[in-house]
């Protein structure tokens, strides 16, 4: 969903953020900081962003008064979009309201980075984005140096793990009126330091066309994998027909109709029935609305369709890719040699 290949980190400001709590004070740097090091600025584009390649849940900027101008890292963020010239002066006012918000004893202390990224791919549109990532956890390295008769070995007692960034935001530069669209990383998170996502960023789950699609599709493969073994006598090439046919139904189709779609794909009274609880139990657990009826996103289905198996795996031999009709593979039992196996038919050969 989100990718970095062609991005480039284009400014960078670093302050620190102690806990307001604890009497800890915050320090900020007087101007930003040059990156003229090539190594240096790829170790940082992977420390600040390899992270996001895993995200999934795209959220908006919010507030709860429903008024976008109230949301301090809105602000800041399109006051810097408007002029990347106000970077650095913005970076301060949002170490200062990260700052304000860590009020809670198990907030730990650390720097804090505020980044101008140009060229980073969001379902599928490039967009600048504003980045903001917080280093909590120090660790110690060991350092190996060569010298003219050996080697000698000394250590960094608090150093960064570029592999693990703690937290982290995107705020793009798209869709202002409702919020921008955020992704968030929060390796930390607990009920307990939850500042991140509710305090300081103050994120709602974005629910348009994208996030039905996807978490419908996402919904209904979780139903062929898990609940319908427990409710019905089903084969593994029948679970991976209800998967194409879902798949087939969103490439075909424009617009999403929840009793069309069930009666299409599924088929039958039971396992519609079946489905139709079990998102209804979803929603209930996620404290998340999935409509019965939407416009289908295309992007959505794209990466779905990567995460949707469609291959029957015989014991370590054979991998079969089932793409269309099951009724030209069958199953039997041969009593001689003990074991199953599936008859496949076909016209041509390639």
């Amino acid at each position: 969903m989100i990718s970095y290949f062609d991005a480039a980190l284009t400014r960078l400001s670093i302050h620190y953020t102690g806990n307001k709590l604890k009497d800890e004070l915050y320090r900020l740097s007087g101007k930003p900081l040059s990156i003229n090091d090539e190594t240096l600025s790829r170790l940082l584009m992977q420390y600040f962003l390899s992270p996001f390649e895993k995200v999934n849940e795209i959220y908006r900027l919010s507030h709860p008064s429903g008024n976008l101008e109230l949301n301090e890292l809105f602000h800041f963020s399109s006051n810097i979009f408007s002029s990347v010239e106000n970077f650095h002066d913005n970076s301060i006012q949002i170490a200062k309201h990260l700052y304000d918000v860590s009020s809670h004893p198990k907030i730990k202390s650390g720097e804090t980075y505020v980044v101008y990224f140009d060229g980073i791919q969001i379902e599928g549109e490039t967009h600048p984005a504003v980045g903001i990532f917080k280093s909590e956890t120090k660790e110690a390295y060991l350092k190996v140096q060569s010298e003219e008769d050996g080697f000698n070995l000394n250590y960094e007692q608090e150093a960064i793990n570029i592999k693990k960034l703690d937290k982290g935001c995107l705020i793009f530069k798209t869709e202002k009126e409702q919020g921008y669209k955020v992704a968030v990383v929060d390796q930390t998170n607990t009920s307990e330091a939850a500042y991140w996502i509710d305090d300081f960023l103050k994120l709602a789950i974005r629910n348009d066309s994208y996030t039905q699609t996807n978490n419908t599709l996402s919904i209904y493969k979780k139903f062929i994998t898990t609940q319908v073994d427990e409710e019905f006598n089903i084969s593994k090439t029948d679970k991976i027909d209800l998967l194409n046919r879902s798949i087939k139904y969103f490439k075909e189709k424009d617009h999403f109709n929840m009793d069309e779609f069930s009666n299409e794909v599924i088929g039958y009274a039971e396992g519609i029935e079946s489905f139709k609880t079990y998102k209804k139990n979803y929603e209930q657990e996620s404290e998340t609305t999935i409509s019965d009826s939407f416009e289908i996103n295309n992007a959505a289905v794209k990466k779905q369709s990567r995460v949707y198996k469609n291959i029957l795996k015989l014991d370590k031999n054979f991998h079969i890719y089932i793409h269309g009709n099951k009724d030209l593979i069958e199953k039997g039992f041969d009593k001689e040699k003990n074991m199953s196996f599936y008859k496949v038919y076909f016209r041509d050969e390639q």
